[in-house]
């Protein structure tokens, strides 16, 4: 194992949040069944970022990137979650900006792992990124602004809901997949294809969350216990399966690479 990625896992892990004082602060609860979904993705997210950084030693100088990226959506997503699970321990609330800050530099990063892997093997038209990027901001405000009570629940809702089938229709029968289904090689075909499967299934996890959170006329803390949970079980699939799909691919390809 090269002594190249030490230091980025290093950094990674001092930008974890000091939380030696948690005891006097609050306690987790063998039967918060929230707060242990906060422990168990917390600590997921920082494993895979350790995996992500330093498995960037066995795949060629193109996939690079593509791992390099994979580790910080987790990275981000772990320092969030850290702070997220504190503030749900002690005040049995989440706020929902934590999410969104996550989110608006997660996603994002996700949405761009579609260009850098198309990129890895063709020459890729730069209005892909900005058609996904534009997607996904739409999608994020959209939730955002009916999730803080900016916007009425329901037209923000669909606004959100366009966004994302702007970004279906990129990648399954716009340029994006076209590119995938015309270009890429059998591998790399196979990982575009799941990743846009999770983007479909695996991100219909959150509008459900938000009908169960805000459209439902549940109480507040039924609520806000179903909203949770269903956000943190989306989060590991969206995030640390996304990143593992792109890291098979690049394992396989530069294999093959090195083969010839």
């Amino acid at each position: 194992m090269a002594a190249t990625a030490f230091p980025a896992i290093g950094a990674a892990l001092a930008v974890m949040p000091d939380y030696s004082h948690a005891t006097s602060t609050g306690v987790l609860k063998q039967n918060d069944f929230v707060g242990i979904s906060f422990w168990i993705i917390s600590m997921a997210l920082i494993a895979a970022t350790a995996f992500f950084f330093l498995e960037r030693d066995r795949v060629s100088p193109k996939w690079k990137t593509s791992l390099t990226v994979s580790g910080l959506v987790t990275l981000v997503a772990a320092v969030h979650y850290f702070y997220m699970r504190e503030v749900w321990v002690v005040a049995g609330s989440t706020p929902t900006v934590f999410r969104y800050i996550d989110w608006l530099i997660t996603v994002p990063l996700l949405m761009i792992e579609f260009y850098l892997i198309l990129a890895a093997i063709t020459k890729v038209q730069s209005g892909i990124f900005w058609r996904l990027i534009i997607g996904t901001l739409v999608m994020l405000i959209g939730g955002y602004m009916g999730e803080a009570g900016y916007w009425g629940v329901w037209p923000a809702f669909i606004i959100g809901m366009a966004g994302w089938a702007f970004i279906l229709y990129e990648i399954f029968l716009g340029e994006a997949g076209k590119i995938s289904a015309e270009t890429a090689p059998p591998a790399v075909r196979s990982a575009f294809n799941t990743m846009r499967l999770i983007v479909t299934f695996g991100w219909a996890i959150y509008p459900i969350g938000y009908f169960f959170g805000y459209l439902t006329g549940s109480n507040a803390a039924d609520s806000a216990n179903a909203l949770n949970i269903i956000y943190n079980a989306a989060d590991v699939l969206n995030k640390i399966a996304f990143g593992l799909i792109i890291w098979s691919v690049a394992v396989s390809e530069s294999e093959q690479a090195a083969k010839h």
